[in-house]
């Protein structure tokens, strides 16, 4: 390994290209562009170099989808990926006083982070649990269209406009989603039940008070896609549920918010089990009602739950005993 020549690239991704920004032992040697496709994905590793006596590290912004198949294709070829946060790229770029914002511009700034800043190598998710997470978005994106239908259905009707016709084929629609999301939820849980490090997750979940079977799969789907060493902290902040604090001299002192920077998966599916977990566990309750005495408004109680139940979550999955909520807080004597 010592004797390789270092290569190393910064990628720009978008939906239909990669811009990229590469050098050899520290020295720029090209920027060029591919197509965000299989082929053009290929045609960059044969620029990059053939790793044989080449050393080769690429940094890329986390960018959902359009990332993620090249993030593949590249740690398959024995590339070590690093996948930034793309809070930290745009802190980087205020850092470096970068004015301009293009995809060029965005590729040298990742070049520039990964020659500079401490490596942490991307780990690529087994196929069924990129398939779960699918799975759980999706559902989760038809039942968004089915508070859409339903909202169109309370709009027509107010308006004097539902007329049996539109009635009958927003039903339909609203039935035609609902059983497209019972059949993917089979689907789901067929493959939580073949593989056991899936459905172990799974049960452990469902020990923890407010949290059913349906949050569980959620939580399952986005959870193991993880870094299995990120800390209790790491997974709140990543969770966008991190406490945003402004305040500047004596003067400005705004209230404290959470920073919703982050996944909203999680946070959506902690939501309905935070409320669940206060009005049947007694510790739980405890704990909310403890934080309204103090001053705190309902929602920022609830939302310090859903922050407590995050921790309870990173414990159980990290030293896999079932939850205990007398641990939550303590009664009051």
């Amino acid at each position: 390994m010592s004797g390789k020549v270092i290569v190393q690239a910064g990628i720009d991704v978008s939906a239909k290209e990669l811009t990229v920004a590469a050098s050899r032992d520290g020295q720029l040697f090209g920027r060029r562009s591919f197509n965000n496709t299989t082929a053009g994905h290929r045609q960059l590793l044969r620029w990059l170099g053939d790793g044989e006596t080449e050393q080769i590290s690429v940094c890329l912004e986390a960018t959902g989808i359009y990332g993620l198949s090249a993030c593949l294709t590249l740690a398959e070829a024995g590339v070590a990926v690093m996948v930034l946060n793309p809070r930290v790229s745009a802190d980087y770029a205020k850092a470096r006083m970068q004015r301009s914002k293009t995809d060029l511009a965005d590729a040298d700034l990742l070049l520039d982070y990964l020659q500079r800043m401490p490596f942490v190598e991307w780990t690529a998710p087994t196929p069924e649990r990129l398939a779960l997470r699918a799975m759980l978005r999706r559902i989760a994106a038809l039942q968004r269209m089915i508070v859409q239908e339903k909202n169109r259905r309370a709009a027509a009707e107010a308006a004097k406009e539902l007329t049996d016709l539109i009635r009958n084929d927003i039903e339909v629609m609203i039935r035609h989603l609902e059983r497209r999301i019972d059949r993917m939820k089979e689907q789901a849980l067929e493959i939580v039940k073949r593989h056991q490090d899936l459905q172990h997750c799974y049960q452990l979940l469902q020990t923890i008070s407010g949290i059913g079977s349906v949050t569980a799969l959620q939580l399952t789907a986005e959870l193991l896609m993880l870094p299995a060493d990120m800390t209790a902290r790491q997974l709140v902040a990543y969770s966008g549920l991190d406490p945003k604090h402004h305040e500047s001299g004596t003067s400005v002192h705004r209230p404290a918010r959470i920073s919703k920077a982050g996944n909203r998966y999680i946070r959506a599916a902690l939501f309905l089990p935070a409320f669940a977990a206060i009005r049947h566990d007694q510790y739980v309750q405890a704990f909310y009602q403890r934080l309204l005495a103090r001053g705190k408004k309902p929602l920022a109680a609830t939302i310090a739950v859903m922050r407590k139940l995050l921790h309870a979550i990173h414990g159980v999955l990290a030293s896999q005993p079932p939850f205990d909520s007398s641990r939550f807080t303590r009664l009051s004597p």
